[in-house]
């Protein structure tokens, strides 16, 4: 298992700054430092035509919502973005610029929703929240601009749970979606976590921490919508595009799901990034791979939207349905 370079520098950098885990900090603490750290990573701030923040009726309240909307008049393909961070930090802010770079490079509407955080909110409220604001935007797809046909949901990390979890739930209620993208998602909260406790990276007791935050009573582990991996029947689901890291300890699960989506007949891609650690994709100022990974999601977005194939010819990747990864294969 080889490190790739940047993660190399990225980790000496973290330890010779003595930078604690955020599972050493307070809530406060680590929902600040988390903000930091992305914002630190990920580059330059992209400009998008317009960018502006809405409220919605949720389940128990208000929800915030941030609408990135690129040029283009009348309806546009829109996917609905969940921030990751733990189901316990994280904000709309967290993932602005993923949401940035992704309304830019399909090009397409990019929607974020300020669920409900864990632990004043455990399971399954954010869950609640996200589907309930996929199925409002999709019922008030005039008023945002939605084509209701070309609506996908997507994620990284906790957020790719919740939008595999938003999946699951809209097979049977509603709306119907074109697409998911699942970034490093957690899949199965009811095993130990993998990997190793390397403080001055995302480790199995960062993992473990997140948890006991977010599901207050572990039993919920074994709920499909706390760990999509465990449901009895993925058919019918809309094509996926699943991203893993080999140094996360999310890896191993996230590529289960791909499997277990291509097995219920699911049209999914695997792309498997070697050397790489949880929360690149979120952080391309720092890894190349990220911006890579940023990419070849807008490339998938573009080809199940039906939208022109990016600049310079045909997008990579060009079979949704093709396991491949950086020189990976399946990994």
């Amino acid at each position: 298992m080889a490190v790739h370079p940047e993660v190399a520098a990225y980790r000496a950098a973290r330890a010779a700054a003595g930078t604690p885990p955020l599972y050493a900090q307070t809530l406060s603490e680590a929902r600040a430092a988390d903000l930091a750290a992305i914002r630190a990573g990920s580059g330059a701030v992209e400009p998008v035509t317009e960018v502006r923040d809405e409220r919605i009726p949720g389940p128990a309240g208000e929800l915030p919502l941030r609408v990135y909307r690129p040029t283009g008049s009348g309806p546009l393909p829109t996917l609905l973005y969940f921030f990751g961070g733990g189901w316990t930090l994280g904000s709309i802010d967290t993932a602005d610029g993923i949401c940035r770079r992704l309304a830019n490079a399909v090009p397409c509407q990019v929607i974020t929703v300020g669920y409900r955080l864990a632990p004043e909110h455990p399971f399954p409220a954010a869950v609640h929240d996200c589907h309930a604001a996929t199925s409002w935007i999709a019922r008030h797809a005039d008023e945002l601009g939605v084509d209701p046909t070309r609506l996908a949901v997507g994620g990284d990390s906790a957020g790719g749970n919740l939008a595999a979890a938003v999946t699951v739930l809209s097979r049977t209620d509603g709306p119907p979606l074109a697409a998911q993208l699942l970034v490093y998602p957690n899949t199965d909260q009811s095993g130990e976590p993998a990997g190793d406790d390397d403080p001055a990276l995302f480790n199995r007791r960062s993992v473990a921490w997140y948890r006991t935050h977010y599901l207050a009573d572990p039993a919920q582990a074994k709920d499909p919508l706390a760990s999509p991996l465990l449901a009895d029947d993925l058919s019918g689901l809309p094509p996926a595009l699943v991203i893993t890291a080999e140094l996360d300890p999310l890896c191993a699960e996230g590529q289960r799901y791909a499997e277990r989506l291509r097995d219920a007949g699911v049209s999914t891609r695997l792309e498997h990034y070697p050397g790489m650690i949880h929360g690149f994709f979120a952080m391309p100022g720092t890894f190349t791979d990220g911006r890579r990974a940023q990419e070849s999601a807008a490339a998938f977005l573009r080809e199940r939207f039906g939208l022109p194939a990016g600049p310079g010819g045909a997008d990579e990747p060009a079979e949704p349905d093709a396991a491949t990864g950086p020189g990976s294969g399946d990994g």
